[in-house]
């Protein structure tokens, strides 16, 4: 793998990559690894978190093994590196190292500013050959975003209702919803309850031919 430069520095090694943007995620249900920062830095997900029916209120990043102190920890350095001049670099060469064919950004967390939804297009850019998806609450950072700039082929953006049982629809976008029973959902329903809680074969999420995603209330 041909080395990525940035402001004269090469990284050479994952302990180099992982010393700038800390480690990828792994989660469970991914066919692939991922990128986490922590929930309570979510910009509009955070405000979403202290209103009842919406999928933020209940939110999964916020319970559980997500409030263990070393994931805690792993989710603050990751979100402290976002910054960093290399950051770039560093993701496309931990990405490219683990040979994943998709990739989800976020499992926890959400877009902070243009310039990370742009870091984040510029790794799909640079990795042509990976298929990204990103959910999203940044409806707002994503349009202004298409104002200047083309989102990647390769990078499926979804938006997020915001609101249990209301899917989004008539969009130019992707989307994304959260319901409490499969008859209210739209478009495709996330397989993976009857699946032991695994992607298995599907790849919906990342396919720009999907036009909502539907997962059921967990």
């Amino acid at each position: 793998m041909q080395d990525l430069i940035i402001r004269n520095q090469t990284i050479t090694n994952k302990a180099m990559a992982e010393s700038i943007c800390h480690t990828l995620s792994k989660p469970g249900k991914m066919p692939g690894h991922g990128y986490s920062i922590p929930a309570s830095k979510c910009k509009t997900g955070s405000k979403l978190a202290k209103i009842p029916g919406t999928p933020c209120y209940n939110c999964y990043g916020m319970k559980g093994r997500y409030r263990f102190k070393n994931v805690q920890t792993a989710l603050m350095k990751r979100y402290l590196s976002l910054d960093h001049p290399q950051w770039v670099s560093a993701m496309t060469y931990l990405i490219a190292k683990t040979k994943d064919t998709h990739f989800r950004w976020h499992d926890v967390g959400d877009i902070q500013d243009l310039n990370h939804l742009d870091n984040i297009c510029q790794v799909a850019r640079n990795l042509p050959d990976v298929q990204f998806w990103l959910p999203t609450e940044e409806r707002i950072l994503v349009k202004q975003y298409q104002q200047t700039s083309v989102i990647p082929d390769n990078l499926t953006i979804r938006i997020s209702s915001g609101k249990i049982d209301v899917c989004l629809t008539n969009t130019d976008y992707n989307t994304s919803s959260v319901v409490t029973t499969p008859l209210n959902a739209a478009g495709h329903l996330c397989p993976a309850p009857k699946q032991g809680n695994q992607c298995g074969t599907c790849r919906a999420c990342w396919d720009k031919e999907v036009a909502n995603v539907s997962y059921l209330e967990h």
